[in-house]
């Protein structure tokens, strides 16, 4: 039997259920074991989009990517939505990254 040790999704045990698969679960009670947890997971999906081979691969990496800054904006007393109210403040002051800037120096003063 393989071992995992990561955050799974929640539909996952039905899925290994219906798939007639034996299984272990341990559920995550503290919030900082959670948070750990999805910060790890973070890296999971961040590391699965880097190395994706093509843009169909990118966009479901980049799907859970958004799934776990989700649940870590939950965490954090956050709802998607304050989140993207954020998102889009902080795009009126700065700005996007159409432009596709790199800052190489800044002069000191």
């Amino acid at each position: 039997m393989p071992t995992y040790n990561k955050l799974v999704r929640d539909k996952i045990p039905d899925i290994l259920n219906n798939k007639g698969l034996a299984y272990n679960l341990k559920r995550l009670n503290e919030d900082k074991q959670y948070a750990f947890a999805l910060k790890e997971k973070f890296q999971e999906e961040w590391d699965e989009y880097v190395n994706a081979n093509n843009d169909k691969e990118a966009l479901a990496e980049l799907a859970d990517l958004l799934e776990v800054i989700y649940a870590l904006s939950a965490l954090h007393n956050s709802t998607n939505e304050e989140l993207d109210d954020i998102r889009k403040q902080k795009y009126n002051d700065r700005g996007g990254f159409e432009q596709k800037y790199i800052l190489v120096d800044v002069e000191d003063k």
